[in-house]
C-alpha cells in the first residue's frame, strides 16, 4: 500500500480525531510466533520468551503513517548474551520502509549494546549503535519512537539519541508513504550478536525474557486506505515536531557519552565517501 505525500496530508486534515491510541494489549497486539512462549498476560504487561527451540514475537493490530510510539520495556536479565530483543516499526513488500530498535545481550556485568538503523526502500546500512545510561533489565524504561515528514527521532526515556532527518531534496529515500506495524521478536543471534558471534548463547540460564508496558501512540491509524489520526484537532503537535535546544543539548550530550558506532564516521566502510545524509549539518 502506497500514498503520496499530498495524499497523506488530506487524510490528516480529512480522517483527524483526538483520541489517544494507549496501551491495552489485548486489543492492540497479536502474539504472532513462538508457540506459547509470548504471552498477554494483562491489558497492560505482555511478555516474549527465548527456550533452545524457539523465540517468540507480536505484532500490531493497526499499520501506522507517521506518530509517536512509546513502550516501555525491561529486557532480559542476567547473562543474556546471544539474545537479541528486537523493537520496530516495519511496512511490508521487497522496497520495506523500517525503524528499528534492537537490544544485543551481553555477559553479566558488561552493558546492553543498543543497535539502531533505518531502513528506506529496502535499503538499510544506516546503523548507530549505543550502551546506556542505566541498567535497562532492572526495571522498564520508555522507547520512544517519533516519525513525522521532518525526521525520525530516536528516544529513551524522554533523551533523543538519534535524529534521522529526511534528506529527499539531497536524493536520499525518506520513509513517507509506507504504513508500518509495531514489531517486537525475542531471538537466539549468538551467530553475530554479542562480539561479533565469539559469546555464545548460555542455554542453561533460559528460558530468557523481555517484558512489556505502557504502549502509547499517538499517531495515524491507516485502514482501507483512510488515516485516522490522533492528536489536537487536524494539525497533531506530533506531526512538525522538532528538536528544541534543550533537546539539541541532550542529544549531543547521548552521543557524545554513549554513542560506540556510527555508521557516517565509518570511513573504512565507506572508502568513496560517505553517504550524503552524513553531510546534513
Amino acid at each position: 500500500m502506497a500514498f503520496s505525500f499530498l495524499n497523506v496530508l488530506l487524510l490528516l486534515v480529512v480522517f483527524a480525531t483526538t483520541s489517544l491510541v494507549s496501551a491495552d494489549f489485548y486489543n492492540e497486539f497479536d502474539i504472532t510466533w513462538g508457540d506459547g512462549r509470548g504471552k498477554i498476560l494483562s491489558g497492560d504487561l505482555l511478555t516474549l520468551s527465548l527456550d533452545k527451540s524457539s523465540g517468540s514475537g507480536f505484532e500490531s493490530r493497526n499499520e501506522y503513517l507517521f506518530g509517536k510510539i512509546d513502550m516501555q520495556l525491561k529486557l532480559v536479565a542476567g547473562n543474556s548474551a546471544g539474545t537479541v530483543t528486537a523493537y520496530y516499526l516495519s511496512s511490508k513488500g521487497s522496497n520495506w520502509d523500517e525503524i528499528d530498535f534492537e537490544f544485543l545481550g551481553n555477559l553479566s556485568g558488561d552493558p546492553y549494546i543498543l543497535h539502531t538503523n533505518v531502513f528506506s526502500q529496502g535499503k538499510g546500512n544506516r546503523e548507530q549503535q549505543f550502551y546506556l545510561w542505566f541498567d535497562p533489565t532492572a526495571d522498564f524504561h520508555t522507547y520512544s519512537i517519533l516519525w513525522n515528514p521532518k525526521s525520525i527521532i530516536f528516544s529513551v526515556d524522554g533523551t533523543p539519541i538519534r535524529e534521522f532527518k529526511n534528506a529527499e531534496s539531497i536524493g536520499v529515500p525518506f520513509p513517507k508513504d509506507q504504513p508500518m506495524r509495531i514489531h517486537s521478536s525475542l531471538w537466539n543471534a549468538d551467530d553475530w550478536a554479542t562480539r561479533g558471534g565469539l559469546v555464545k548463547t548460555d542455554w542453561t540460564k533460559a528460558p530468557f525474557t523481555a517484558s512489556y508496558r505502557n504502549f502509547k501512540a499517538d499517531a495515524c491509524v491507516v485502514s482501507s486506505g483512510q488515516s485516522s489520526c490522533t492528536g489536537s484537532a487536524s494539525n497533531p503537535a506530533w506531526l512538525s515536531e522538532e528538536l528544541d535546544n534543550t533537546k539539541q543539548e541532550r542529544l549531543r550530550w547521548a552521543q557524545k557519552n554513549y554513542m560506540i558506532y556510527n555508521y557516517c564516521s565509518d570511513s573504512k566502510r565507506f572508502p568513496q565517501g560517505f553517504p550524503a545524509e552524513c553531510n546534513m549539518a
